[in-house]
């Protein structure tokens, strides 16, 4: 038992110590954040480093010339005054180096919070959509959002060490001066105090990491008992009690394991603590032996106390800061991995532009997709074409491949057998941001931009924020020019209930806003993945008929469950199981009578 908790220590030392090579590259991050606000605070922490000692000097100085007028060895001279003088400098312009540090900090800490958030968010855009539905990658993502700004005491810590450091060399230089002994006295005694510190943060580290699930679930319960969108249900169905019996369940076994953690390390600590100040006044009663025996004067006496006191204070502060480091670097390895993630999905370095116009079309070739992680295959060696000018829609049951489909003609994934080609050249050979301008996409589960209702669209073009005409035209293109002008802010009103003064709205108007973001993209293929599942089939059969107008000459493909709206499309692919079972035009499939016919006649049935 014994030699396995030895084993478990050296590991964890060792990890720990690996832990601290995280430093460097978050240094880089630090001074890349602000250079000359870094700079400022190492050369004031460099002077208020070496306040204490020089005071300590002067203070020895100073009783020293006290004494020897006292005993009438020499005359009160101005040099006295001059001395004190100089001790009162010393601590005026220490503490006033010392307010600017605090400052410069401050504005540290803000420089950094937003560099390092807005790396954050341009290296998820960056990652492949794959990561996005791994929940391994989503703990280390949220591990990421919350070092990225809960590592500002790591940042302050560095600082302090550096200052802690030279304050700590400049003493010991003092204390060597007169005794060699006395600063290995000091170290010896300090050095337990911080092994002790290291291992409690280790598995501090340890606690954290194995939380981070349980964490997540908390955060999620905290949302949905506080979400406008759960409300109804959690009164309805009455859930509260539910909800908050499972928040308390999981709230207290992490209470329970916090909290035996932390006696533990009272007690330990607590221990070492008095041994390390036990050390102090061994050294203490070393130098007023050595004062009563006339080896040191009273200010000799008086500084070395000082010193060793600050030093002891000092070397304690070093071990504590290095452990907080030591501890912060343990939470820094899952920030500094997500920025070492490379998305798969990337332009090659001679990718060709996406071609405009598109002469040929896409076609998919033997195209099989199964997502990671998983053994099942979402499409089976699938075979179609969609040509300009082209209106295709697909049916099918849910999970039968219809969504991914249009993830792999944008590029989202890539599949993992076959080709999709685009004017006879495989996809993977275009430029992946070139291909994505010439494809406009609303998806079933779009986003409601909490923004201005200019910038809801605009977010599908954003270089035209600022182009009324274009944000006018899409908007009346897809219907939602009518919702916003009985808005009371029209084209400036802010959407959603998140900020003071937004104005929500239905489903279905939301669904017309996301729809003007795919026609201002001017793309010249167009998809629409059932973004009008919130409209009544009156008001769906409008929005399609308007989409066929405005698609006469694009690509296009949609994917709806009503049949109403299916029929519109030149060529309809049913899909089931992965695979295209049929494939051709309404009229053509109701003669053929097989599974459309047979799906169609189902939902017509429910109108009768």
């Amino acid at each position: 038992m014994t030699e396995k908790k030895d084993t478990v220590f050296l590991s964890a030392w060792r990890e720990r110590l690996q832990a601290l090579k995280n430093v460097p590259p978050v240094l880089r991050i630090v001074w890349d954040s602000g250079p000359y606000v870094v700079s400022l605070g190492l050369i004031f922490r460099v002077f208020v480093s070496l306040v204490p000692v020089s005071a300590a000097w002067v203070t020895r100085l100073i009783i020293d010339n006290i004494t020897a007028i006292l005993r009438g060895r020499t005359p009160l001279t101005p040099h006295l005054w001059w001395l004190v003088g100089l001790e009162f400098g010393l601590v005026v312009v220490g503490n006033v180096f010392a307010r600017l540090i605090d400052h410069y900090d401050a504005v540290l800490a803000d420089r950094y919070m937003r560099y390092v958030s807005i790396r954050v968010m341009n290296h998820s855009s960056q990652l492949d959509l794959q990561a996005y539905e791994d929940p391994v990658f989503y703990d280390r993502l949220e591990r990421a959002r919350v070092q990225a700004t809960d590592r500002l005491s790591m940042i302050q810590s560095i600082g302090r060490l550096f200052q802690q450091t030279i304050t700590t060399i400049s003493l010991s230089a003092a204390i060597l001066f007169f005794s060699p002994w006395l600063l290995l006295l000091l170290i010896v005694c300090l050095v337990p105090a911080f092994l002790g510190e290291s291992h409690f943060a280790f598995l501090n580290y340890a606690k954290n990491f194995r939380q981070t699930p349980v964490k997540r679930e908390l955060e999620y319960l905290r949302q949905v008992g506080g979400s406008k969108e759960a409300a109804k249900e959690l009164k309805l169905f009455g859930l509260s009690d539910f909800l908050t019996g499972r928040f308390t369940l999981l709230a207290d076994r992490i209470f329970d394991e916090n909290l035996s953690l932390y006696r533990r390390r009272l007690v330990a600590v607590s221990f070492l603590s008095t041994l390390s100040t036990a050390g102090y006044y061994g050294a203490y009663f070393w130098v007023i032996y050595q004062t009563v025996n006339h080896v040191f004067t009273i200010g000799t006496l008086v500084f070395l106390s000082q010193s060793i006191m600050n030093a002891s204070t000092s070397i304690s502060q070093i071990f504590s800061t290095l452990s907080g480091i030591a501890d912060q670097a343990l939470f820094l390895t899952d920030l500094l991995a997500f920025f070492a993630m490379k998305p798969t999905v990337t332009s090659k370095p001679d990718a060709l532009p996406a071609p405009r116009p598109i002469a040929a079309g896409f076609e998919f070739q033997n195209v099989s997709f199964a997502y990671p992680g998983t053994e099942r295959q979402i499409l089976k060696n699938l075979n179609f074409r969609l040509e300009p000018g082209e209106r295709i829609a697909l049916i099918g049951q849910n999970g039968q491949g219809k969504t991914t489909i249009v993830k792999l003609m944008t590029r989202l994934y890539d599949p993992t057998g076959g080709r999709v080609l685009l004017d006879g050249v495989d996809l993977r050979d275009y430029d992946v941001e070139g291909l994505c301008r010439e494809i406009g996409v609303i998806f079933q589960d779009f986003m409601r931009y909490e923004m201005r209702a200019r910038e809801n669209i605009a977010v599908g073009r954003i270089e035209y924020l600022q182009d009324d005409y274009r944000v006018r035209s899409a908007a009346e293109k897809s219907l939602a020019d009518g919702v916003i002008q009985h808005l009371p802010g029209k084209y400036d009103q802010m959407l959603g209930r998140r900020f003071e003064g937004g104005v929500d709205l239905s489903g279905g108007e939301w669904q017309k806003m996301a729809l003007a973001r795919a026609y201002l993209r001017e793309a010249q293929v167009l998809i629409l993945d059932e973004p009008t599942a919130a409209l009544d089939a009156k008001a769906e059969y409008e929005v399609f008929k308007r989409f066929n107008e405005l698609t006469e000459s694009k690509m296009a493909l949609f994917i709806s469950h009503r049949f109403s709206t299916v029929r519109m499309a030149e060529r309809i692919i049913v899909l089931e199981n992965g695979a295209i079972v049929e494939e051709g035009s309404h009229d053509r499939l109701m003669i053929y009578g097989g599974r459309y016919a047979e799906m169609f006649e189902l939902q017509a049935s429910s109108y009768r």
